[in-house]
């Protein structure tokens, strides 16, 4: 596989990983300017030239993964055999320079529902870089005439008409943030058993009120789940503060906590925002 197959890899599987170019060279360098190879945390593709200078980049793509580096550096390197390398010595004689990009993994969100406000969502985050899954057991919901609107925006937006819609969340990538939001609270009650049952969600957010809430709460501790693991689901939704029942005002808000979460900020469990009211159904 070469780079540009790469990058569409670990977009589709949502990893990040590390662009690397070679963007210019002085004197004589084992591959051209232009050379690009893509980096992750256990594999790479392609080659900028193998030896001291690939093993050097590859080294400080791997560093900036593990940091969370989110802006490009500039790597310059000496190929010649006066020059200290870590590994090992190049004797092209010339110097390059080196482009490493991270390629940050898009969030993957799932909106289960697309009634009035999961539809007004979905058309807020078809405008964002996201992997957006929108579904519904229902598949006049997902007609195609009713989500035109969402589509020509930056997200890739996958349609699921699910009968059991539990076998979707099931599938979704590590760190997916699921929305819950069905017109069966029934539904709801299955997809939040079923988000408690994976350690590796991003967040898992239920519309509802505080009512509806204490009532899911008592159920699914009698389904088994300890009170540390049923306090990550966060009900009500959206960004504390913001008022409002129109569909339009509660997805505002929905997508602005979202946004949050993107950039690492915790999301508050239900026990801590068992005061704060938000969006209600």
């Amino acid at each position: 596989m070469d780079w540009l197959g790469a990058v569409q890899l670990l977009r589709a599987e949502g990893r990040p990983g590390v662009l690397v170019t070679l963007t210019r060279v002085r004197g004589h360098a084992p591959r051209e300017a232009g050379a690009k190879m893509v980096v992750t945390a256990d594999a790479t593709w392609d080659s900028i030239g193998g030896g001291n200078l690939e093993a050097t980049a590859v080294d400080r793509a791997r560093a900036m993964l593990a940091a969370g580096v989110r802006e490009p550096e500039w790597l310059e390197t000496a190929l010649n055999e006066h020059a200290d390398n870590r590994h090992g010595r190049q004797c092209c004689g010339g110097e390059v320079s080196v482009l490493l990009e991270p390629l940050r993994a898009r969030p993957t969100v799932a909106v289960f529902g697309v009634g009035h406000v999961g539809q007004e969502l979905g058309r807020i985050l078809s405008r964002l870089p996201v992997d957006l899954h929108l579904v519904d057991s229902r598949a006049e919901q997902l007609d195609a005439a009713r989500l035109a609107d969402l589509d020509g925006g930056r997200a890739t937006v996958h349609l699921h008409h699910a009968p059991a819609p539990e076998v979707v969340l099931r599938g979704l990538a590590p760190g997916a943030h699921v929305l819950v939001m069905t017109h069966d609270h029934a539904e709801d009650l299955v997809l939040c058993d079923a988000a408690l049952r994976r350690d590796d969600l991003g967040s898992v957010g239920l519309i509802g009120s505080r009512a509806k809430w204490a009532r899911f709460r008592k159920r699914l501790r009698e389904a088994g789940h300890a009170d540390a693991a049923v306090d990550r689901i966060s009900c009500p939704i959206g960004l504390p503060g913001i008022g409002g029942k129109e569909p339009a005002a509660i997805a505002v808000s929905v997508a602005a906590a979202l946004l949050q979460a993107f950039e690492g900020a915790p999301v508050p469990s239900s026990r801590a925002r068992s005061a704060t009211a938000g969006a209600r159904r």
